[in-house]
């Protein structure tokens, strides 16, 4: 199913010169919504932002919600992209389950962290189309079956379903640092929930299948 018409690009840039005027007004949006807010961001504080006129910002992005939905599509391009090279290596060389789980954790938290502010807006503000969430689940589920085959041939997992298993864990990290970066706990530092969220995934991961229910 298409996005909806009204969030899609009205042109595609072909050449660098426009190539580069569209990085700079996504460079500019994402500015402006880390420091208005979904409410307080408008296309004008955008074009400014970047430096160039609305009649320009609205040769490509039709409104405010177009923006966030590239942005949004950027950002998790990038978070697959990271994700896919991280299962690569894996693959080539399996490491302990430990150090497996540690660097899957801070590789996620990390990629949410560079604009938490962003982030926020984005996935909890934002008007984001069912269509964008339905292609990010897909991509999700892809990685899940990469990560379900490491499980499988690794030698301290023990569980009878490894695909349940990936999708547990996949689920957990990204809802556990989404958790983290909306609503921030005080007393909490980046380091102790990372470190919690690898335990508990060990403990899960390393049980012996029989003392499951």
């Amino acid at each position: 199913m298409p996005l909806k018409k009204q969030l899609s690009p009205r042109k595609q840039p072909a050449q660098s010169r426009s190539r580069a005027t569209v990085s700079a007004i996504l460079e500019g949006a994402a500015q402006v919504f880390c420091r208005e807010g979904y409410a307080g961001g408008t296309t004008d504080k955008v074009a400014k932002r970047a430096g160039v006129s609305v009649g320009s910002l609205y040769q490509y992005f039709p409104n405010k919600d177009a923006l966030l939905l590239a942005l949004a599509e950027q950002h998790a391009e990038e978070g697959f992209v990271m994700i896919h090279r991280l299962l690569s290596e894996f693959k080539a060389e399996l490491p302990a389950l430990e150090v497996f789980l540690r660097q899957f954790v801070v590789s996620l938290f990390d990629l949410h962290m560079r604009e938490p502010e962003l982030h926020r807006v984005l996935f909890n503000e934002a008007p984001l189309p069912s269509e964008f969430f339905e292609k990010k689940e897909a991509r999700e589920y892809e990685f899940s079956i990469c990560v379900s085959k490491l499980l499988a041939e690794h030698p301290e997992v023990h569980c009878k379903n490894p695909e349940l298993a990936a999708h547990m864990l996949v689920q957990a990290v990204e809802g556990l640092v989404h958790g983290y970066i909306f609503f921030p706990p005080r007393s909490i530092t980046p380091k102790e929930f990372i470190s919690e969220i690898v335990f508990m995934l060990l403990q899960y991961l390393s049980q012996p299948s029989e003392t499951r229910g």
